[in-house]
């Protein structure tokens, strides 16, 4: 009697741990589950720890509530002004209600990622290459607006979305190296323009400085040829200043100039001479 009843609670310790067993569920604190019993949602979602279903009648679903790094592949298109560029992106989504996320949408990471595909494309067609290149955050605030509308009845939040690189061709490339290149020369000649508009200024402040006191000329010419003779050089150039040339001239005494010698008178002109008589008569013929 005592054996057979031993045997009865062995055997319901006995199914008791395999009923156990097989109805205890661990949900982890990044997971939430969601209990489907024949075939019907359950109203409450299974928070993370220790839970207990029905076997052979519950079905226990673990939806991860992590946020979820998701590549988006290189999407090719034709922007506003007509460029073909490449663009990839990532997006970034968690599920913030398990049972939508199994309920309303087949694959929700498939439906997230052919929706950004989508999107991205969109954008592509919308924006001109510069708001692709130099205006990027306003881009993905569109883009992260266009996908959060209908995750939203998903159960999933897109939490940010970065367009990641835009691939230009070969030749679009090529034109904007040399438009940053003139753009680099023509900045690159103003700012030598004003270079010497100042410097002409200041050498005419300068010019007016000097007019006023003549020593600083000499002192800054004594500068030039100072530096001049530290380069060692062989030849030593000294140029004469203008003023002192004309101080020079200004201090050596005037020469007396030499008379012109008296011209004579000039002579009178020659008397005519008086005419001259024929003397020889009239020819005689000797034959007659």
């Amino acid at each position: 009697m005592i054996e057979e009843l031993l045997m009865a609670v062995a055997g319901a310790a006995t199914a008791t741990a395999v009923y156990v067993g097989a109805a205890a569920r661990v949900v982890k604190q990044y997971e939430r589950g969601v209990v489907f019993r024949f075939g019907r949602l359950r109203g409450e979602v299974r928070p993370p720890g220790f839970t207990m279903i029905l076997p052979a009648v519950d079905r226990l679903h673990k939806v991860n509530m992590q946020i979820v790094t998701m590549p988006v592949p290189a999407q090719e298109g034709i922007t506003r002004d007509n460029v073909t560029v490449r663009v990839d992106a990532v997006v970034y989504f968690r599920v913030v209600d398990a049972a939508e996320a199994l309920v309303r949408v087949e694959d929700y990471k498939f439906a997230v990622s052919q929706m950004a595909q989508t999107s991205l494309r969109s954008i592509i067609g919308k924006s001109d290459l510069d708001d692709l290149l130099s205006n990027r955050e306003k881009l993905n605030q569109g883009l992260e607006l266009m996908l959060d509308s209908p995750a939203i009845g998903w159960g999933v939040q897109i939490d940010r979305v970065e367009i990641k690189d835009v691939s230009l061709p070969e030749t679009m490339k090529r034109s904007m190296a040399r438009q940053a290149e003139a753009d680099r020369e023509r900045r690159a000649r103003l700012i030598n323009a004003d270079a010497e508009l100042q410097a002409s200024k200041k050498l005419t402040e300068a010019a007016h400085q000097m007019a006023d006191a003549p020593a600083a000329l000499q002192l800054r010419l004594l500068q030039t040829v100072m530096a001049v003779a530290a380069e060692k050089n062989s030849t030593l150039v000294l140029p004469i200043p203008v003023e002192l040339l004309r101080f020079l001239e200004r201090a050596t005494p005037d020469a007396p100039r030499p008379e012109p010698a008296p011209q004579a008178p000039p002579a009178p002109p020659p008397e005519p001479l008086p005419p001259i008589e024929d003397l020889t008569g009239p020819s005689v013929d000797p034959s007659s």
